[in-house]
C-alpha cells in the first residue's frame, strides 16, 4: 500500500531528498559534492512572456523579411573585437573537468555557425584552438596552465572573478580526473585532488584589476578583447567596478548555472538567480553611458532560443550555454541510461561530474569512455542546437517586428508572477504594475 492511501504526508520542510541528506551526512562525516547547476525552483525566463505584433506593431514575415543576428564583443578597447554570427556563445568548460573529445566537438560546433567558444580552467588544448574559430581563454585564479604564448593565440581573454554555481568559491578537480596529460598542463601530482583558489593571488580590489587588465592588453599588444566574468551576487557594483577596471565585455553568470564539481550547499544556497541580475547589470551600464559600448553577456540556466530573446530583450548583448551544450553533446541521454544506473544514477538526473565515470565519454578522463564520444558527430550535434536556439529566437523577434534580435527590448515582455516582474522589471502581464516602482 502507497504511503498517501495511509494517509501519511510527507514534510515539506524535511522532505526526502532533505532527510537522505542529514542521513548521508551523519554517515560519511563530508559534505556532498556533485556537477550541474541550482535544482531548486527559481524564478526564470519561462516567467516571462513576448508580447507578439499585431494592430499597434506589424510582425516582420519570416521568409521574406530579414532578422539580423550578428554580434561584435569587444569593441570599446580591442583592435580585433569579435565578430560572431549569432549572439549564443559557448561557457568555459575546462579539459579536466571534461574530456578532450568533448572540448574539441564544442570547438567544431561552435565555428561551424560562427560563434566563440571558452577554454576554462586548466589551458588551451591543441585540439581545442586547432578547431575553434574563436577561442575565449580564462584567466581564472588557479593560473593554471596560464603562459603569455596561449594568450596571444587567443581570440578573446576572459578575466574569471566569479562563477554563477559557486560566486566566492574556488574551482574543484577531484583526483581520479587527474591523469598524467591534465596534471602537465596544471603543473600538478598526477591521481591527487585539486582545490583551485577562489581569488586571485594578486587580487585584492578593482584598482589591482585594472593593473592587471593592462598587463593582459600589453601581453597581447591591445589586440584582444578583455572579458570580466562575475558570479551573480552584488551583480549592481560588481558590474560598475569590472567597467571602471577597463572590461571591454561584462559576463555575468547567475545561480542556475553549472560546474564541474562543487559543495551541494554551495550550488543551492549562493548567489541569486540569473533573472534578478541581468537587470542589475544593464542599470549599472546605463548609469555609465556604456550600454551596448561595454557588451554584456549572461549565462545561468539558458536553454533554448526563448530564453535567449527573453535576455536580450532585457538587454543583454549575447548569451552562454554550458550544462545546455553538454546536453546537446549527448550528457544524461536515454541511449546511456544503463551506464548511468551502473553508478546509481539514471539518465535525466546524472550530475556526479566529479568522479569521471560518465558513460557518455563528456566529463571523463577514462580514455575507454570519452572515446564513446566522436568529436565530429558531437560537433555536429552542437551546431545543430545552437542553428536551433538562433532560429527559435529569430522566430520571436520577427513576431515583435523586429529586424535584429539586439532590437528587442524590455517593453516587448511581461511577467507572470509579481517576483519575476519585481526581479526583471518589467510589468505584471494584464497590468502596467512593475512591484517594486514608483507609482
Amino acid at each position: 500500500m502507497e504511503p498517501a492511501s495511509q494517509g501519511l504526508r510527507e514534510s515539506a520542510t524535511f522532505d526526502r531528498a532533505t532527510i537522505h541528506a542529514i542521513q548521508r551526512a551523519a554517515e560519511t562525516g563530508i559534505y556532498d559534492i556533485r556537477g550541474w547547476g541550482a535544482k531548486r525552483p527559481l524564478p526564470h525566463f519561462d516567467d516571462l512572456l513576448l508580447l507578439g505584433a499585431s494592430m499597434s506593431r506589424y510582425p516582420l514575415e519570416g521568409y521574406r523579411e530579414r532578422c539580423d543576428t550578428d554580434i561584435v564583443l569587444g569593441t570599446r578597447h580591442a583592435k580585433n573585437p569579435l565578430r560572431l554570427a549569432t549572439p549564443v556563445t559557448i561557457a568555459g568548460m575546462s579539459f579536466g573537468a571534461l574530456s578532450a573529445q568533448a572540448k574539441e566537438a564544442l570547438g567544431r560546433g561552435a565555428s561551424e555557425v560562427g560563434t566563440s567558444t571558452t577554454t576554462g580552467d586548466g589551458g588551451m588544448t591543441p585540439e581545442e584552438r586547432g578547431h575553434s574559430k574563436h577561442l575565449v581563454y580564462q584567466y581564472l585564479p588557479s593560473r593554471y596552465g596560464m603562459n603569455p604564448d596561449d594568450l596571444r593565440a587567443a581570440d578573446a581573454i576572459e578575466v574569471v572573478l566569479g562563477q554563477g554555481a559557486k560566486p566566492g568559491g574556488g574551482g574543484m578537480l577531484l583526483g581520479q580526473k587527474i591523469t598524467e596529460r591534465v596534471a602537465g598542463m596544471r603543473t600538478l601530482p598526477v591521481g591527487i585532488d585539486q582545490r583551485s583558489a577562489c581569488r586571485h593571488p594578486d587580487w585584492t580590489g578593482p584598482d589591482d584589476l585594472a593593473i592587471k587588465i593592462l598587463e593582459l592588453r600589453e601581453i597581447t599588444d591591445w589586440e584582444k578583447p578583455v572579458y570580466v566574468k562575475v558570479g551573480a551576487t552584488r551583480t549592481y557594483f560588481d558590474v560598475k567596478l569590472a567597467v571602471h577596471a577597463g572590461a571591454d565585455v561584462v559576463v555575468v553568470d547567475g545561480m542556475q548555472g553549472g560546474t564541474a564539481a562543487t559543495q551541494d550547499v554551495f550550488i543551492e544556497h549562493v548567489g541569486i538567480p540569473t533573472l534578478a541580475a541581468l537587470p542589475q547589470a544593464v542599470r549599472a551600464l546605463q548609469e555609465l553611458g556604456v550600454h551596448r559600448e561595454v557588451q554584456l553577456i549572461v549565462s545561468g540556466g539558458i536553454r533554448s532560443g526563448a530564453d535567449m530573446a527573453k535576455a536580450l530583450a532585457l538587454g543583454a548583448d549575447a548569451v552562454a550555454i554550458g550544462t545546455a551544450a553538454l546536453i546537446a553533446l549527448g550528457d544524461n541521454h536515454p541511449r546511456h541510461d544503463a551506464g548511468y544506473r551502473e553508478l546509481g544514477s539514471a539518465a535525466g538526473y546524472f550530475d556526479d561530474y566529479q568522479d569521471g565515470r560518465d558513460p557518455a565519454g563528456i566529463s571523463t578522463q577514462d580514455p575507454e569512455l570519452s572515446a564513446r564520444l566522436d568529436p565530429v558527430e558531437g560537433g555536429r550535434r552542437i551546431a545543430n542546437f545552437l542553428r536551433v536556439m538562433t532560429m527559435e529566437a529569430q522566430t520571436l523577434a520577427r513576431a515583435c517586428g523586429k529586424a535584429h534580435l539586439l532590437h528587442l527590448e524590455p517593453e516587448d515582455l511581461v511577467a507572470l508572477t509579481i517576483e519575476s516582474a519585481a526581479m526583471a522589471r518589467v510589468p505584471l502581464a494584464g497590468t502596467d504594475w512593475i512591484p517594486g516602482s514608483a507609482p
